[in-house]
């Protein structure tokens, strides 16, 4: 495995940053740690790095141990580059000089060769001369990666690399630095709170929560089959549907029963679907209506919120060519692929849980 991070525990005071994560990249493989604010993100992007220390636990690279028992080895000796939030560049040096500076152990003229290596390859090759106030915003993120990359690292750490940048120009760049890190076939792990982020950049998410790992799997998994009713809401859109669960492997809903082809797990009594937008479909031929309470058009399609007879809200994402009015009844079904179910939530708070573990179908990994 080319990056490990095993049972890590870091503390502050009496807080836990780092309860126990353990998670694992490939070579080549781009993760990204995903969560709201102090929620150990960083911490454990700090501690891979060698910036902060473990309590217990191991970080290992290409299986060298660089944190463990008896063991810490310094930043700068990992082989780890870092590109930090602000993106830290030296406003006095050019961008060729920027990217030089992590070569120093290199003679001069090596130092250029590889300096000039890496801004050909971001896309900077005509900025050499230039100075970092004179760049864009994006122009100054690929220096800080090239920066990052010419120690050639087993690894490149970025944190929060587009909280500064406006929304376009994010939107733009999060697609740019997947290919760009794809094509230098670079290891990295991405810290961010923004899952569109995520989705867009990574092939593997860990979405964290009070220090500890939620759930660490591919994005297709994180939003198609959550393990729990936290990562169902923080990962996408969620609305939960009640449903009747008679043993036979069949849902009862208001929108009509999930059969046994839909990957439902047996169980009885009664449990909450998960409903994705995409999971409730606009079809005119549908015998059930639901009421148009709020709808926000978002250019190819809109995102409705739909009131069933009994009152239950869900939200639906319908093409923008279905062009109805706030009241009007529309026909709905549903059209899902993946069941999840959880405990009703009530029944979760009286059992005084914070969160309850999903039951999902299990097929293969994508």
């Amino acid at each position: 495995m080319w990056l490990e991070l095993r049972d890590a525990v870091r503390t502050f005071g009496e807080r836990r940053a780092l309860d126990g994560v353990s998670f694992e990249l490939e070579e080549g493989q781009i993760g990204c740690l995903l969560g709201p604010s102090g929620c150990g993100k960083t911490t454990a992007l700090r501690c891979i790095a060698g910036f902060e220390s473990l309590d217990s636990g191991r970080v290992l690279s290409q299986g060298r141990l660089l944190t463990g028992p008896g063991v810490d080895v310094p930043p700068h000796e990992r082989g780890i580059g870092l590109v930090f939030q602000d993106l830290a560049l030296f406003p006095h040096l050019t961008v060729l000089g920027n990217v030089e500076f992590g070569l120093l152990s290199l003679a001069r003229g090596a130092r250029r060769v590889r300096a000039e290596e890496l801004l050909h390859l971001v896309g900077l090759a005509d900025c050499a001369d230039a100075y970092p106030a004179q760049l864009s915003g994006g122009q100054q993120q690929r220096v800080a990666l090239a920066r990052a990359l010419a120690p050639r690292p087993s690894t490149v750490l970025l944190d929060e690399p587009f909280s500064s940048l406006d929304a376009a120009l994010r939107e733009r760049l999060v697609g740019e630095l997947r290919v760009l890190l794809k094509s230098l076939g670079a290891t990295a792990l991405v810290v961010t709170h923004d899952q569109q982020d995520a989705f867009a950049l990574a092939d593997r998410i860990g979405l964290m929560r009070g220090g500890r790992l939620e759930q660490w799997g591919a994005p297709y998994d994180l939003y198609h089959r959550p393990c729990s009713r936290f990562a169902a809401e923080f990962v996408g859109q969620a609305s939960f549907l009640p449903a009747c669960c008679n043993g036979s492997g069949v849902l009862q809903t208001e929108l009509g029963p999930l059969r046994e082809g839909h990957e439902t797990t047996v169980c009885g009594g009664l449990v909450d679907v998960l409903l994705r937008p995409d999971d409730v479909v606009h079809d005119d031929d549908a015998p059930l209506r639901a009421r148009i309470v709020d709808r926000v058009f978002r250019g190819a399609d809109f995102l409705y919120t739909l009131e069933l007879p009994s009152g239950r809200r869900l939200l639906s994402l319908v093409p923008s060519h279905h062009d109805h009015r706030v009241g009007e009844q529309i026909g709905v079904r549903l059209a899902t692929d993946h069941v999840v179910t959880f405990p009703p939530l009530d029944a979760v708070r009286s059992a005084g849980e914070t969160s309850a573990a999903g039951t999902a179908a299990r097929p293969p990994a994508p």
